[in-house]
């Protein structure tokens, strides 16, 4: 399976659209909020099944805050973060995806890509952004997940 994971497009969906367009076929997109879009629109622009939460620049929708998912015998822990304080840390992002017994937890707000695991063996994830990136060299990122049906995942950080 191949999963397309996406943060803070804003609205703008031009890079988005490039993406899909290189990427596909895509199985699956998650969207760590601040689309500024509904899910509907998303799933439309993308052509396939897509989880995505609100971002805190997500006004006017009934989008969830966080959202379980479970794939391939992982527990995917999706939030945009501002609510678990992401810009000082992931402290309480770790915590929150261990309380709801998750090994993989997706955030995205800060606009800066991590891929890392902890040493507590949960694998954290934020794509950056596809619009507005805010790491050094300013280029937009995204993630793709390859997954396969024994659980066996691998992660690529992509720039547009």
């Amino acid at each position: 399976m191949k999963i397309l994971i996406v943060s803070d497009t804003h609205g703008n969906e031009k890079n988005l659209r490039r993406v899909l367009k290189t990427e596909k076929p895509v199985d699956r997109m998650l969207h760590l909020g601040d689309s500024e879009a509904t899910l509907d629109h998303l799933e439309q622009t993308a052509g396939c099944p897509v989880d995505v939460v609100a971002g805190n620049c997500d006004y006017f929708n009934d989008l969830p805050l966080a959202k379980c998912v479970e794939l391939a015998g992982h527990r995917l822990l999706l939030t945009h973060g501002h609510h678990q304080y992401v810009s000082f840390g992931t402290e309480d992002l770790e915590e929150f995806a261990a309380d709801n017994g998750c090994d993989i937890v997706l955030y995205g707000h800060t606009h800066v890509p991590d891929i890392r695991k902890t040493a507590g063996g949960l694998t954290v994830l934020n794509p950056g952004s596809l619009t507005h990136p805010r790491q050094e060299g300013r280029k937009p990122t995204y993630i793709i997940m390859e997954l396969d049906t024994d659980g066996r995942f691998s992660l690529e950080l992509k720039t547009v």
